[in-house]
């Protein structure tokens, strides 16, 4: 018997049907891991829903870089993040499966009958046998330089996403970073923009190899290792800005159109924190199984952390294929957490 028939039979037969409508599985967060999971939950054939904070799918991908060229997914060379969003949606509602979106989780806590109560920044309260947190990053609130006239002129000729490249035909551009979110934009903008220069801190780049290859041989001017802004100029639209190479000293400036700030994002963990869930710096822990410290709640993706843990959309979604059937055998004992091979299933 299917456990969706199981979850049937035991609404049916209760003697004492509870009023909270419980989920098998609820899925914290709805970028590329979180949707892959609510797809995978569909094939166990169990009833299960995504809340997520922001007002569309996809997560970071969606929010923050659409325009950029995903490199590491299976099945695809390359691939804008706008469609490769689109792909994982369209396959996360092949099955009957609820996304709830504007619902931030705000609170977490598992009762002493086991279920598992959330509620969301809307007041509303949902039911789970089981959680899979697949939140990423946590909120996306970029990092910021502490210089002088920064604020003033965000919106303004300064970004810290690029979500418009179009916006940036033929101008100067500065960029500011040496992750992939710094390279990738340089990348992107390049046959856009009249002229890109990008500085980084560090002495070496943290983005992907494949593409620091392909950024030493466009056209963007690299300044790396120990080149910061000084200062930033501009009343209406930004300027100017001053950098200084700090171990000699040695200072520039660059008349620019636009400033691209890619210098990382703070991790608000206070809320996991609260839940109860045990961290390692800015991560959920987590064993081979995904599970947490919190019977029940299981976690996948750039949020958590295990001994062999890569930060790759490639390996989230399996970790979220192995939090899902764990949840599933966690919930029903009598079904198998190592499923046969989907062109098994019957349609």
């Amino acid at each position: 018997m299917s456990s969706f028939r199981l979850w049937i039979n035991y609404r049916m037969f209760t003697e004492a049907e509870p009023l909270e409508d419980v989920y098998d599985i609820t899925i914290i967060g709805a970028g590329p891991v979180g949707m892959y999971a609510l797809y995978y939950a569909g094939l166990r054939d169990v009833k299960a829903k995504i809340l997520e904070g922001l007002d569309e799918t996809g997560g970071g991908l969606k929010a923050l870089y659409p325009e950029k060229y995903i490199y590491d997914v299976a099945g695809f060379p390359k691939i804008l993040a706008k469609d490769l969003v689109r792909r994982f949606d369209e396959q996360a509602r092949t099955y009957d499966g609820s996304i709830g979106l504007g619902q931030r989780v705000t609170d977490l806590k598992r009762r002493d009958d086991g279920i598992i109560e959330m509620t969301t920044s809307t007041g509303e309260q949902h039911f789970s046998k089981t959680v899979v947190i697949c939140a990423g990053m946590g909120a996306f609130i970029p990092r910021k330089l502490s210089v002088p006239n920064l604020e003033e002129l965000e919106g303004c000729g300064v970004y810290y996403f690029v979500k418009e490249p179009e916006k940036f035909k033929d101008k100067k551009v500065l960029i500011v970073g040496g992750g992939d979110s710094a390279v990738d934009h340089a990348l992107l903008l390049e046959p856009l923009a009249k002229e890109i220069n990008l500085i980084h801190r560090l002495d070496r780049f943290q983005a992907h190899e494949d593409s620091f290859l392909k950024l030493q041989d466009s056209s963007v001017n690299i300044y790396y290792p120990f080149w910061e802004i000084k200062t930033i100029h501009g009343e209406q639209w930004v300027e100017r800005v001053e950098v200084v190479q700090t171990r000699e000293g040695t200072e520039m400036s660059f008349d620019i159109d636009a400033l691209v700030l890619n210098i990382g994002f703070l991790v608000n963990l206070k809320p996991l924190k609260e839940w109860g869930l045990e961290l390692d710096k800015n991560s959920i822990k987590v064993d081979e199984l995904m599970r947490t410290n919190i019977e029940g709640v299981f976690a996948a993706g750039d949020i958590v952390t295990h001994p062999g843990k890569i930060k790759l959309i490639s390996t989230g979604t399996g970790e979220a294929a192995i939090a899902v059937n764990k949840a599933v055998n966690y919930i029903y004992p009598e079904l198998s957490m190592k499923p046969g091979h989907s062109s098994h299933k019957k349609k």
